[in-house]
């Protein structure tokens, strides 16, 4: 089993910043494709962000400028940087890992996903 474990949420203002991080397995972090979503109340579980093993990333449109994801594979960890925060942003936020012998693959869908962190609150408001 792959166990992930996030860090980082909390209570933020808008217009404000923060960091998430996904601490996974030393052992085998290196080859797992990673990812972050986020399920708000009465919503679906939506994509944030995904990252290949090498560190190529995909961000849906709505969230780049705003949002970046990198990893460390030496400490590793998956982080995800969220800027000019709004209240829209509130969810719980989830990582997500995927064994993958490819390099480059960035997975986008809740179903390509093999395990799952326990999530972290993020909430945003005055």
């Amino acid at each position: 089993q792959v166990l992930l474990v996030e860090s980082g949420g909390g209570l933020v203002q808008p217009g404000g910043s923060l960091r998430l991080a996904c601490a996974g397995p030393g052992r085998t972090f290196s080859s797992l494709a990673m990812g972050w979503f986020r399920q708000a109340p009465g919503k679906e579980r939506e994509f944030v962000g995904g990252i290949s093993r090498s560190g190529r990333d995909d961000l849906p449109n709505s969230l780049k400028g705003r949002f970046t994801i990198s990893r460390d594979n030496a400490k590793n960890t998956m982080y995800l940087q969220m800027m000019s925060l709004k209240p829209e942003d509130t969810a719980v936020y989830f990582c997500a890992a995927a064994p993958d012998v490819d390099l480059l693959r960035v997975r986008t869908l809740v179903s390509e996903y093999n395990y799952w962190g326990q999530g972290t609150q993020v909430t945003v408001s005055s």
